[in-house]
């Protein structure tokens, strides 16, 4: 069994929400006319990424906001899975205890924002979201981080993990994601220039270390190296992007590979249980679509 994946690296205007979505939808379907059964955006692409907290709080949607619901038709339409970041906004309370002993607590509204990603399968319906769990510098001071939990998707197209930009650093991440059965992580990003050499670095490893396939998907402008790349089981480079420019890379998940991969490094078989990283949520977390 193979399937055809795809990674739209694009280049976002920042603000320009409704234009940043007609070009991604383009993309998508040039993607899905290529055979893609799996097609995956970058980080905050809807937005753009540097635009500052005020306007990220203002552009923020709900999981059941304007831009999901658009690419839940999509995929319906297309018959495609999507992996779609997104700014999410989501509503906390919080109970706040007042020093006065004879009046009752209150609860106040807030809203909290995420760097998010939305797994949508070939019949529309929300597989899950994944939010962003460590986040980078200046991301602090905009973003609430996710729960360092790191779900299976299980979709029409297989078993997909999700990580996001500078969560793909830390190497327990990818294995947690690889013991729970992932066969591909998806790494949407806005991963920049300064740092391409980590990039180059780190993803061919996580995709080698865990006998799984990888698909790096980097915006291009702000600052970034653009590079998104594919690679296979062995940690192998099978189609990587330009620094600059917009393009759709494509790749092709091969099951029999993968289970011959296993086969030949055993580092999954071989891999001692009191190694696994402790106080992170893996099988249990486990998300099945509909």
């Amino acid at each position: 069994m193979t399937i055809q994946v795809a990674g739209v690296q694009m280049r976002s205007i920042k603000g320009e929400v409704e234009k940043n979505r007609e070009r991604a939808v383009e993309l998508i379907r040039e993607a899905a006319s290529h055979g893609a059964e799996l097609i995956a955006l970058p980080e905050l692409w809807v937005t753009g990424y540097g635009i500052g907290t005020d306007l990220f709080s203002k552009l923020a949607e709900k999981q059941n906001g304007e831009t999901i619901t658009l690419f839940q038709n999509l995929a319906r339409e297309l018959q495609v899975v999507l992996i779609v970041p997104f700014p999410e906004k989501v509503e906390a309370v919080g109970e706040f205890a007042l020093a006065q002993s004879n009046e009752n607590d209150l609860e106040q509204s807030f809203e909290n924002i995420f760097i998010s990603a939305t797994v949508i399968d070939k019949d529309g319906s929300l597989c899950g979201v994944y939010r962003k769990s460590m986040l980078w510098g200046a991301e602090k001071g905009t973003f609430t981080p996710g729960q360092r939990s790191y779900p299976i998707f299980d979709t029409a197209v297989g078993k997909i993990g999700v990580l996001i930009c500078y969560d793909v650093e830390f190497p327990e991440t990818s294995r947690v994601l690889a013991l729970s059965g992932a066969d591909l992580i998806v790494v949407p990003s806005v991963w920049s220039l300064e740092a391409e050499q980590r990039w180059d670095i780190q993803l061919p490893a996580r995709a080698l270390d865990n006998s799984l396939y990888v698909l790096g998907v980097n915006a291009v402008g702000e600052g970034t190296c653009g590079k998104s790349k594919f690679l296979d089981s062995k940690g192998r480079i099978m189609q990587e992007a330009s620094r600059g420019s917009e393009e759709v890379i494509y790749g092709t998940i091969d099951k029999q590979q993968l289970i011959k991969t296993r086969e030949d490094i055993p580092y999954m078989k071989d891999y001692p249980a009191d190694f696994a990283p402790v106080n992170i949520g893996h099988s249990e977390d486990k998300m099945k679509g509909a």
